[in-house]
């Protein structure tokens, strides 16, 4: 009989998105297969402690924890992490009179949405640690958290964006009279104003003048030090997930309707809870030609971060014009039961298990040819 692959799955963490990672975590322990895969739960607390894998299981629901093994759930309570020591590739005790062993672990698989999970920042001490891991790597994860960065990307590689500006925190704090000017004189209103880095629709939110816009800046910059504005667009919302490295493939596009006109855009309540105001459709009703150039406009993309595993790539559509801008890519979209990216590659033939199965190969893959590479001389 061949080993099972043992997962160490990464979840919560120090992010606003700490909820929806531990719904994703739940979603993964769900889909993967007991027969092929022994499945680790590693998780972060939101002040940044990693937890045991028995006080990790304790945060996924009953029905879930039934199908850890008992050796997981029911084990130490010591404290534990991940170490960026190759010759320790597992996860090490760090409390405890019972020194044992590190618990090896195959691969990780990290469900951590937003800050210090998506940023690089989790990808780089996996890194260091040479351990196969699932998603993009430091580079890929930084720029696609970075909105700037990876407008910049987008627009180096040909893609068409919205039009955007973006200030630091200190500038705003310092003198917000400028920055107000500036975003009234090229950008207009609406718009909306986010943190630079963070996902989930975290700290959006839409300025129709001068005193909403100032509101939205300061909410904005609770959560990041760089802040981007970008013009408000009477636009549809498609998505396109995309699977693969080198060679990427790109699904079905998918799409938010509106429903409840009270659902002034989508934020992170209408993503993540059943208010009844969105839906999200696939495949998006789209002609057939337009439908193929979101697809590989997601696949360039992708390749134009270097990203690796997957990624959910967001587009809006103009409404009066037809007009396709790209908007962001999302390196570790949500896995939940009511996220966009599971949908879109059930409706294009693959299930959640075969999607899980095959973002595994693809670390196993990506690791072996990172390992060719010569680091010393």
């Amino acid at each position: 009989m061949n080993k099972k692959i043992v997962v160490g799955m990464v979840f919560g963490g120090r992010s606003g998105e700490h909820e929806v990672s531990l719904r994703s975590a739940r979603a993964v322990v769900e889909g993967l297969n007991p027969e092929r895969y022994t499945v680790v739960p590693i998780a972060i607390s939101k002040a940044g402690k990693w937890l045991s894998p028995a006080e990790a299981a304790e945060l996924l629901p009953a029905e879930t924890r039934q199908l850890l093994p008992k050796h997981i759930t029911g084990g130490s309570r010591d404290d534990v992490a991940l170490i960026g020591d190759p010759s320790h590739t597992g996860l090490v005790k760090l409390s405890g009179a019972d020194p044992r062993a590190p618990l090896m672990l195959d691969v990780v698989f990290p469900v951590l949405h937003g800050t210090y999970g998506e940023d690089g920042t989790i990808q780089g001490l996996l890194e260091m640690a040479g351990v196969p891991y699932v998603g993009c790597g430091v580079l890929a994860s930084s720029c696609g958290m970075d909105k700037v960065v990876m407008k910049a990307l987008f627009r180096d590689a040909g893609l068409p964006v919205c039009k955007y500006l973006w200030f630091l925190r200190g500038e705003w704090e310092h003198d917000p009279g400028p920055v107000l000017r500036r975003v009234a004189k090229e950008i207009g209103y609406p718009c909306f104003v986010k943190p630079a880095n963070l996902g989930s629709s975290v700290g959006i939110s839409k300025a129709v003048d001068r005193r909403t816009l100032q509101e939205a800046i300061d909410l904005a910059a609770r959560y990041d030090r760089k802040v981007i504005v970008e013009e408000g667009l009477d636009a549809r919302e498609i998505e396109c997930a995309v699977i693969g490295n080198d060679e990427p493939l790109a699904s079905l596009p998918g799409e938010y309707v509106v429903l409840d006109q009270r659902a002034a855009f989508l934020d992170y309540t209408e993503k993540y809870s059943s208010t009844g105001h969105v839906e999200f459709i696939v495949p998006a009703k789209l002609p057939h030609q337009l439908a193929v150039r979101i697809q590989k406009m997601a696949q360039r993309a992708f390749k134009s971060v270097d990203g690796a595993g997957f990624a959910r790539v967001d587009f809006f559509v103009r409404r009066d014009n037809g007009e396709l801008l790209i908007n962001e890519l999302n390196t570790i979209p949500g896995l939940t039961e009511v996220s966009g990216y599971p949908k879109m590659w059930a409706a294009s033939g693959l299930t959640f298990p075969q999607v899980l199965d095959r973002l595994i190969e693809l670390a196993f893959e990506r690791h072996q040819d990172k390992i060719r590479n010569t680091t010393s001389l």
